[in-house]
């Protein structure tokens, strides 16, 4: 006990002046610590547009930590211009120095900043009230000090911003006369001035450009300044974070890290572990390996930290190592053993831990499609027989494998292909023919189609015909048609045949495929019938006509406009009777005609319906050639030829027979007006039989101008508008002039060809050349009541009435009896005659005369339309008339007168006319009948007559002349 007292009382000695030193302490401590910071130092920053400030709070009075405050505050351009004031909390111990900083939203460099700063102690065991210290001295912080002497500057230097965050940028210019523009992106901006020297621009919600950076730049006269942004898209939080182990030895976690920020320094990327307290920085971006301990852990809690300048992003996972099994994928997979119906595939797999088993699925793919899947429990190595192959088939296999205890996912898939061995053909070819007769004995062509890969069963390497005579069953003929030939053609009798068409490949034919033939043509009268076709095709129908029908084909072309035609068909079961017919070498506007045969018992094939159709009715594409007839003043015909039903586009339903009018005319009964494309207006008729052919355009008027047009129409429209024809209507009585100047016409061709072949006959019947009283029809026109057995007369005496001489009286020569009259004399006067009977009345003896049988003859010159009567003077001897030895003197003798007289006749001024005897008067007035007509005399009858010249009366009786050239005779005398 007294050791235990004495112990006590030693440790209360040692504990007495603990106590002494926190009764101090707690004294001090609740006394008002009026804390001044001290040594204030400011730094600049420009990279992070920082100011950093450092400072310490010296009081040798406690020697514990205090929480405190520190209120600071910036100014800027002046201290009195504060923008920005806080409050920083820290513990402070003694002698501690302090830190803080500020980033500045306005480049530093364009503005000079003061901080100052104050502090109270906002401990709990300080007492109330509290209190601050006195301010600290201005702290200036100026950094541009360090600037040059250049005229510009654009400050902040390759600032590092995110997107859709707010930038100030400034300039201090040290020309302030200078005008100076800025520029973002070659857009103009305009800022706010600062002071004197500095304005500033705010960029609002700054957005990415390019990974180089986004350009702003200043100039005014000298050379242009200017600083380039980064911008950083915002960093995203990884997306599908998961973790796995292959072999549960290395975990492996994946992410997705969204979209990339565009700079060129990437996002960090970190992996912690909280129940290991491990980290690891990860190389890639989207993945990181974590390596397995041997300590059995099973369960991991994943932290992935993504950080870049501006900010981080974390994700976590709680990861079972067990549960997150990923196998890695088999190898060495190949078939085994391959026949025509099957394969054995083999494979190997990768162990895990303790040789745990795998789930693998072995698939069968067929076409890119699965066609047989299978689960198979392996550790080591697999195999699996695969059966219901198609022979000559290619096939892939494909092998992947799956944790047993707990599945995670599948590993990544191996394949290999491989072909199953060749098979007989399972099917019979599809035979079809086409029969044409020559001379009476059938050629048929043999068509089939190709076996496809699945009937086949391998490469077809020929193909065997067996031509069998119904009637000669003994007669077989084998073709062989090498592949891929789909055709053959062979000339038969008129006997039935029966034809079988196998296809052989390296194992073995197929089966038969037979038709029948028949040695004569079959019913081809049949009706073809019309369809409409759709986006489907052509959907048709039949009826039957058997009820033994074993089944029916439908025969088309798919060209029908390109020969010779590709033939196609369908061959159906006996239980259909009807079908779509499909096929992509269909086009609109394109005629099909189709044909659908029924097959009886022993394979004979009856044409049973013939079809035509359209996939789709186009307008015709060009018009018909039109003739045009009859034509009137009233009406004319048009009448057109078919087409080819190959050429048409479409059914024709019938004709459109526009008609325009160059007087705007109203349309005529049966036509409709209407409007063409362009905006002219028309007639339209509408024909709507199509098998018319012929039109009369009736109604029209006379002399007008019509334009005509025949287009056909179809379901789908009619055809060009832009062919239209003109024509011309006659006058209404041109025909009837037609009628009867044509006939004149050709009567006088006729008469013109028949005179100009007899123009000889004429001439000599009508006007010959020296008339032969003789052949003068003038006596057959001539009847005389007194004697009607008249003849010609002969030369005998009489008495000659007188000769009528015609001139002109300008400028005449001729002259009669040495006397000439003026033109004022002989104007107006009548013909003169010149009398060749005697005058005196003492005159009472014959004397001989010459008469002139011709009544018609007449001689004339051009134009003399004055006639002068001139009478003989009594002064001048009868004229004798020498003897008549024969008339041809007589001719001569007037000849050489008449030859003499022209050199004082000009050319076309004189006529000399016949005058009849019986009319002509005796003397003066010609038209006055004489008071005493002579009594005739005897006259002899003459057979010459010729024309006397008027130059023979012009000279004087000359008394050497053997002839006078005028004859005084008695008036009395006449002749007969």
């Amino acid at each position: 006990m007294a050791l235990f007292a004495v112990l006590q009382t030693t440790f209360l000695l040692a504990l007495l002046p603990l106590r002494t030193y926190q009764s101090e302490g707690l004294s001090v401590l609740s006394e008002p610590l009026p804390l001044t910071p001290e040594s204030l130092n400011v730094s600049i920053n420009s990279t992070k547009q920082c100011l950093h400030l450092q400072w310490t709070v010296h009081n040798p009075d406690y020697h514990q930590e205090l929480k405190m405050v520190f209120q600071i505050q910036i100014s800027r351009f002046k201290a009195s211009n504060v923008i920005w004031m806080e409050n920083y909390s820290t513990t402070v111990k003694r002698n501690q120095v302090l830190h803080w900083s500020w980033e500045s939203e306005l480049p530093l460099e364009c503005a000079i900043h003061f901080v100052r700063m104050r502090t109270m102690v906002d401990d709990a065991r300080i007492p109330a009230p509290r209190f601050w210290s006195n301010w600290s001295s201005w702290e200036k912080a100026d950094a541009q000090n360090s600037l040059g002497d250049h005229p510009l500057y654009v400050f902040p230097k390759d600032k590092l911003v995110e997107e859709g965050s707010d930038v100030t940028i400034c300039y201090i210019s040290r020309n302030h006369q200078d005008n100076i523009s800025c520029y973002l992106e070659d857009v103009l901006t305009y800022g706010r001035q600062l002071d004197q020297n500095v304005w500033a621009f705010e960029l609002k919600n700054v957005s990415f450009i390019r990974k180089t950076g986004t350009n702003f730049y200043c100039k005014g006269q000298g050379v242009p300044e200017g600083v380039v942004l980064f911008v950083s898209k915002v960093l995203e939080e990884p997306k599908d974070f998961s973790c796995e182990t292959r072999d549960l030895k290395t975990l492996t976690c994946t992410w997705d890290p969204g979209n990339d920020t565009g700079l060129i320094q990437l996002p960090s990327y970190t992996l912690f572990e909280s129940f290991s307290g491990k980290k690891t920085l990860c190389k890639h971006r989207n993945r990181c390996d974590w390596r397995v301990t041997q300590d059995s852990q099973e369960m991991y809690n994943f932290t992935l930290v993504a950080e870049n300048y501006f900010r981080k992003r974390s994700v976590s996972i709680l990861f079972n190592l067990i549960h997150g099994v990923h196998p890695l994928a088999p190898y060495k997979l190949f078939p085994k053993t391959v026949s025509a119906t099957d394969a054995t595939m083999t494979w190997k797999v990768y162990s895990i831990g303790n040789s745990s088993a795998l789930l693998c699925q072995l698939q069968l793919l067929g076409e890119g499609k699965v066609i047989q899947q299978h689960n198979i429990s392996v550790r080591l190595n697999g195999e699996y027989l695969l059966s219901e192959l198609k022979p000559d088939t290619e096939y892939m296999a494909r092998v992947r494998c799956a944790y047993a205890d707990h599945f995670w996912k599948w590993s990544e898939l191996i394949s290999q292909n491989f072909t199953t061995a060749e098979a007989a053909p399972s099917e019979a070819p599809d035979v079809w023919r086409d029969v044409t007769f020559v001379s009476g004995h059938p050629t048929v062509t043999l068509f089939w189609k190709p076996l496809s890969k699945v009937h086949a069963n391998g490469k077809i390497l020929f193909y065997n015909v067996v031509v069998e005579n119904l009637d000669e069953p003994s007669s077989l003929e084998v073709l062989s048609v090498p592949a891929p030939a789909n055709s053959t053609k062979v000339t038969l009798n008129q006997s039935s045949y029966q034809i079988c068409v196998t296809a052989h490949n390296s194992v073995g034919p197929s089966p038969a495929s037979t038709v029948a033939i028949s040695g004569h043509p079959g019913n081809e009268n049949v009706e073809e019938g019309r369809m409409n076709g759709t986006e489907d095709g052509f959907p048709m129908s039949w009826k039957p006509q058997s009820r033994n029908a074993t089944g029916y084909v439908v025969e088309w072309c798919d060209s029908p406009q390109h020969l010779p035609c590709v033939l196609r068909w369908k061959n159906l079961g006996p239980t259909n009777t009807g079908t779509v017919i499909s096929s992509g070498a269909f086009r609109p506007g394109v005629r099909y005609n189709f044909r659908i045969y029924e097959i009886s018992t022993k394979r004979m094939a009856h044409l049973l319906e013939k079809k035509a159709g359209y996939l789709k009715e186009l307008a015709p594409s060009y018009n018909p050639k039109v003739n045009m007839t009859n034509l009137t003043s009233h009406s004319f015909t048009l009448s057109w030829k078919d087409y080819p039903t190959e050429s048409q586009t479409g059914f024709i339903q019938g004709y459109y027979v526009y008609l325009k009018s160059k007087k705007g005319e109203k349309c005529h009964r049966g036509f409709e007006k209407t409007f063409l494309t362009d905006n002219s207006v028309c007639c339209k008729y509408t024909i709507d039989n199509p098998d018319q052919k012929t039109f009369v355009v009736k109604d029209l008027q006379p002399e007008s101008v019509y334009e005509f047009l025949v287009t056909p129409y179809t379901s789908a429209g009619e055809g060009p508008l832009d062919d239209f024809r003109k024509v011309t209507t006659p006058d209404e009585y041109s025909h009837i002039l037609i009628h009867i100047i044509l006939p004149m016409i050709f009567c006088v061709l006729v008469i013109m060809i028949i005179c100009y072949l007899k123009s000889q006959w004429l001439k000599d019947k009508c006007y010959p050349d020296i008339p032969d009283p003789y052949k003068s029809s003038v006596l057959s026109l001539i009847k005389f009541k007194e004697n009607p057995h008249i003849t010609i007369m002969n030369v005998n005496d009489c008495v000659p009435d007188a000769i009528e001489v015609v001139n002109k009286p300008e400028g005449s020569k001729i002259q009669f009896i040495g006397t000439r009259k003026s033109p004022t004399e002989t104007k107006g006067t009548k013909p003169a005659y010149l009398d060749l009977l005697p005058t005196e009345k003492n005159y009472s003896g014959p004397a001989p005369c010459i008469c002139f049988e011709n009544f018609t003859y007449n001689q004339a010159a051009s134009d003399l339309g004055y006639c002068g009567h001139f009478p003989v003077t009594p002064q001048a001897p009868h004229c004798q008339l020498g003897p008549l030895t024969s008339p041809e003197n007589l001719l001569k003798t007037l000849e050489q007168n008449y030859m003499n007289s022209l050199g004082e006749i000009p050319a076309g001024e004189a006529n000399l006319n016949y005058v009849s005897q019986l009319a002509s008067p005796m003397s003066g007035d010609r038209e006055s009948p004489p008071t005493n007509p002579p009594e005739p005399a005897l006259c002899s009858e003459y057979k010459m007559q010729m024309a006397i010249p008027l130059g023979l009366a012009s000279p004087a009786p000359s008394e050497n002349s053997s002839l006078s050239s005028t004859a005084l005779l008695d008036p009395s005398e006449h002749c007969h």
